[in-house]
């Protein structure tokens, strides 16, 4: 009845009309106040662009069945540099900014807050852009700002180790305390960009906004509809381990661009302890209240299927690359989700470690290689995104024939080196941000 999922395909490759027309139709959207954004388009095709994105190569491997449900990976980790979801969007950022110098000759500062996966694939994606021929220091720079608690996570490259590179694409690492980075980043684009232009010509561009992520999001549609096609009367979930949910409300945005089928994909969030907002707003409820057991230091609540029956600590922060508190996606996604199917859970430590051994089993056929000591896991996203899955099924809260798993993450000690520490620029208020943003913008290139 199903046959093997093709593998792969470079986006450009394969759907490079699709992200144009994405990306048109995104850049129709009205949107508030005069802040600076790049056209809603790519450069011209040619062999430069064709090398950039040659790591954005979505993926479809086969995990087996559990229970009833079909489980297909969509792996959206092929760049060895970043091993993260967020390289598609990142490219597609960069390559806007590529364009817009070479319309009007006016350089561009990026400037993004991170928790850490998507300042590594950012800076990744400028670096390409230097390699491939399409920009250099002179036209394009990044300042990059996350928490202190990121800092385990950065990946060195020759973006913090070349004196020169370093100089011009600071990674800042804010201080405990205070606002976070992302009212930090806000703040500071919107009183230093006009200083900044007129100071040293460089354009800021605050990349945050949702609509610079969703056309490069609705590519996952389009993967699937070409490599992946939905048989008539099968229903289909997507999981996702979620923050605020931007790939799968991308992946939502690309079926919209696509003959309609009759019957649209369910959505399933899967978020862990400390940010647990968007299920929680998706069924209305708070947090169950946990039970400690002397006995064995292990905190139990059986009240809510959603959330784990059995946690460390009820308190704990599995992985930092979640950390938005009540998303202003919720509502998009509760819609959503109440009109299509679907639902959410939110999974613990103790769930991930004894389901641990189950999901190294599940992706040995893929190139995912889960490292076989957990401790040295960095991006628990995948197996956070797995345990959820399966937790779901095990708990009747993911009931359909098929399960697309986002894989959005997920790398270990020995696929990256840390920027040392002597590479980061530390800061603690906006005036250190702002002052490092005007230091990159006005350092000269040898």
């Amino acid at each position: 009845m199903i046959t093997n999922v093709p593998h792969r395909g470079c986006v450009l490759t394969k759907y490079e009309d699709g992200l144009r027309q994405a990306l048109d139709r995104v850049g129709r959207i009205p949107r508030p106040g005069p802040e600076f954004t790049p056209p809603f388009e790519l450069p011209a095709p040619s062999a430069a662009l064709d090398e950039f994105f040659a790591v954005a190569d979505p993926r479809f491997a086969e995990l087996g069945t559990v229970g009833r449900s079909r489980l297909v990976l969509l792996d959206l980790m092929g760049n060895p540099a970043t091993r993260t979801v967020k390289t598609l969007a990142s490219l597609v950022i960069v390559a806007r900014a590529v364009l817009h110098t070479e319309r009007t000759g006016e350089p561009v500062m990026i400037v993004t807050p991170s928790s850490a996966n998507k300042a590594t694939a950012l800076r990744d994606a400028v670096l390409r852009a230097y390699r491939s021929g399409l920009s250099d220091p002179d036209r394009l720079r990044i300042v990059t700002v996350v928490p202190e608690a990121a800092r385990p996570k950065l990946w060195s490259s020759p973006m913090s180790e070349d004196p020169a590179l370093a100089e011009r694409n600071p990674m800042c690492v804010l201080a405990p305390g205070g606002p976070g980075v992302k009212p930090l980043a806000r703040q500071v684009a919107d009183t230093v960009a006009a200083e900044l232009a007129a100071r040293t010509g460089f354009r800021l561009w605050h990349t945050l906004d949702l609509v610079n992520y969703q056309g490069a999001d609705a590519v996952r549609a389009f993967a699937e509809r070409a490599e992946l096609p939905q048989a008539p009367g099968v229903t289909r979930a997507h999981a996702h381990a979620v923050s605020s949910a931007f790939g799968l409300l991308g992946h939502h945005f690309g079926t919209t661009l696509l003959p309609e089928q009759p019957s649209g994909p369910q959505y399933f969030l899967v978020q862990h302890m400390a940010t647990p907002d968007m299920v929680l707003s998706l069924y209305d409820t708070t947090a169950p209240e946990y039970r400690f057991d002397p006995a064995t230091g292990l905190h139990h609540q059986h009240a809510d299927p959603h959330y784990p029956t059995t946690t460390f600590d009820p308190a704990e922060d599995l992985e930092p690359t979640f950390y938005t508190r009540s998303p202003a996606t919720s509502p998009a996604m509760n819609r959503l989700i109440r009109t299509r199917g679907g639902g959410g859970v939110v999974v613990s430590r103790y769930e991930c470690l004894a389901r641990y051994g189950e999901i190294r089993a599940l992706l040995a056929g893929t190139d995912v290689d889960l490292p076989a000591d957990p401790g040295e896991l960095r991006e628990w996203s995948l197996v956070m995104a797995l345990t959820g899955v399966l937790t779901g099924i095990e708990r009747g809260l993911l009931d359909t024939d098929e399960v697309v798993v986002h894989g959005s993450g997920s790398y270990g000690v020995g696929d990256f080196t840390p920027v040392p520490d002597g590479r980061l620029r530390r800061i603690a208020d906006a005036e250190q941000l702002r002052q490092a943003v005007l230091a990159a913008a006005t350092a000269r290139t040898p």
